[in-house]
């Protein structure tokens, strides 16, 4: 029988549609002459980015979602634009990062070269090779790699696990913890939620106990962004965030975080946007929390069943 609350499913499913919705409607601006004339190029370039990496879960999760066909258009329209990649490296810093996630994001529908030449040039250097980066940029580069069908050097996943901060986040004041980071480790390791963490069952249940943690840490902030990375992080670890109840009170502070017109209207309770602001202040600060709630609740919502949920402490259990 299952555990979790009627009134949180419908209430997510009603998030989900409300986030889906909004982005499928505001898509389009970030490839307009408005939207050149508005935003910073940089800012623009990696909306895009973030916009290719839910068009590919939204596909897998939901191919038959209407709103998916409007979002699909955009980034195939982008990636076929011959000024599209030197975009990418308009600031340095951002550059070879970009450029990596635009070559493993590429959809089967753009044609174009571009893609697939930005690659070879990043193989012919020296980023897909271990060098001084820190181990998260290792594990971040080895997974947009692997997506892009890159050869590299980096380490196997098992490893770059072991020396990231989480095997040791355990020990740590909550407060220390970088909570994005600790998410996209579980992200990268398990492809958001399609393939199994490389993790033995006693080290997955002492992860899922930091995310756990870090979750309630967030809804206690009021974290809107943070919080709905950590909710995919626990389904990655084998967890229902409807039936968590660290992840239930996050999904109830995202439901109740959700704006009329779908959008989550700010990355934080703090920081959620008046009534006055501008329409180009609205997208700004709305646009990636938003992205980001949907791409969570399209992961965490389309795989799950009625069987006992998995918790930190039925995982660690389940090992004994």
């Amino acid at each position: 029988m299952s555990t979790r609350s009627a009134g949180l499913d419908e209430a997510v499913t009603s998030l989900s549609a409300g986030a889906r919705r909004w982005i499928g409607l505001h898509a389009a601006y970030l490839d307009s002459p408005a939207a050149r004339a508005e935003l910073p190029v940089t800012p623009r370039v990696k909306a895009l980015l973030q916009l290719a990496m839910l068009r590919r879960y939204w596909e897998k999760r939901a191919p038959a979602d209407p709103a998916l066909a409007g979002v699909t258009a955009v980034v195939e329209d982008v990636w076929q634009r011959p000024d599209f990649p030197r975009l990418l490296t308009v600031e340095e810093r951002y550059g070879r990062q970009f450029e990596l996630m635009y070559a493993a994001l590429a959809p089967a529908g753009a044609a174009t070269d571009a893609p697939r030449a930005v690659l070879a040039r990043l193989a012919a250097g020296s980023y897909l090779t271990p060098g001084r980066k820190p181990p998260f940029l290792h594990l971040e580069a080895r997974f947009y790699a692997d997506l892009a069908g890159a050869p590299h050097r980096f380490a196997s996943y098992e490893e770059l696990y072991e020396a990231s901060p989480l095997p040791r986040a355990a020990t740590l004041p909550v407060a220390d913890l970088d909570g994005c980071q600790v998410a996209h480790t579980v992200l990268y390791l398990s492809d958001f939620g399609l393939r199994e963490p490389r993790l033995p069952e006693v080290e997955r249940g002492r992860a899922l106990r930091v995310v756990e943690r870090l979750t309630d840490h967030c809804v206690g902030l009021g974290d809107w962004d943070v919080a709905a990375k950590l909710l995919i992080a626990q389904y990655c670890l084998g967890a229902d965030p409807l039936r968590t109840p660290s992840g239930a009170a996050a999904l109830r502070m995202l439901v109740a975080a959700q704006a009329a017109d779908g959008a989550i209207p700010g990355r934080c309770a703090a920081e959620r946007l008046p009534a006055d602001a501008t329409p180009v202040q609205y997208f700004r600060k709305s646009y990636k929390v938003t992205l980001v709630v949907a791409l969570m609740t399209l992961i965490v919502t389309g795989a799950r069943t009625d069987e006992p949920a998995l918790t930190a402490a039925t995982a660690v259990r389940e090992t004994l």
